[in-house]
């Protein structure tokens, strides 16, 4: 590799750069997994434990304190529990791109010896941040199935489309980390800013109520958000035992992509000057 020659920045160069670097993805991903455990008694234990106990917590707050119901929609979300596997799901998915996102801004200063002293293939960083973010969703999704089947006797069979409907989130939460973490090395006061915007978007969200609670013209605000799509069809296919849909899905996994390749593109643009801000 060549580290004055120009990045290419094509969807193709992407998906070589991702293949091709494959293995290290893994192996860096399975070092933060393990490495976020490490000198823990109990350590990946707690992967599975973290979301479960949360789902306990819920259910109690929510559903036995104060007995919420949730307004509007299958009358799947009326049965005990069934708030906290409702407001749980949404939480999975605004996780996922949180953690993400919030970690995106430091993730060339953090890894300045790559910039400075190794060849290294930096387009990686968010791939890899983003498959740890996945693996932590992916316990969740377990015990998200758990409680499904707790409160409601029964795992609709329709829950197999949940990889289906997060996979474009996942491709738009990457073209925004890509995007963040050249700017974040330009600007620092990103990450600060990112922080709290993903806390407010956790309540502009339809993670606490369901997108029929929002006053009509403001509903259209609300599916701007790119994570309103994914949070109704993940509760969709998950509680309610409905299909997803797939126009919907193919409408915005087009713009998913497309948004990654910007953000990828924006990196691979920027990313000569790392070396002489660091």
């Amino acid at each position: 590799m060549n580290p004055h020659a120009a990045a290419r920045t094509s969807p193709a160069a992407l998906a070589r750069s991702v293949w091709s670097n494959r293995e290290l993805i893994a192996a860096m991903v399975k070092r933060e997994v393990v490495g976020r455990y490490r000198g823990s008694v109990m350590g990946l234990l707690w992967s599975l434990l973290t979301p479960l106990l949360m789902l306990v917590v819920y259910t109690f707050v929510f559903s036995v304190v104060l007995k919420a119901r949730w307004s509007g929609g299958p009358a799947a979300g009326d049965g005990h529990g069934q708030f906290a596997i409702l407001l749980f799901s949404g939480l999975i998915v605004h996780g996922l791109f949180a953690e993400v996102v919030n970690r995106a801004p430091t993730l060339v200063i953090g890894n300045a010896n790559y910039v400075k002293r190794v060849v290294f293939p930096l387009e990686v960083l968010p791939v890899i941040t983003a498959g740890a973010a996945l693996f932590h969703a992916a316990v969740s999704f377990l015990v998200l199935l758990g409680g499904v089947l707790v409160a409601t006797g029964s795992i609709p069979w329709t829950a197999i489309f949940f990889p289906l409907v997060v996979a474009p989130l996942l491709l738009l939460t990457l073209g925004v980390a890509w995007f963040l973490a050249s700017l974040g090395v330009y600007m620092r006061d990103v990450g600060q800013v990112v922080g709290l915007l993903t806390t407010v978007l956790l309540f502009l969200s339809p993670v606490f109520f369901p997108i029929s609670a929002v006053p009509e013209a403001f509903r259209p605000w609300m599916h701007v958000n790119p994570l309103t799509f994914v949070i109704e069809q993940a509760r969709a296919v998950m509680v309610f035992g409905q299909r997803p849909d797939l126009q919907g899905w193919a409408l915005y996994s087009v713009g998913a992509c497309v948004f990654a390749w910007i953000g990828y593109a924006w990196f691979q643009k920027t990313r000569k000057g790392f070396a002489d801000v660091l």
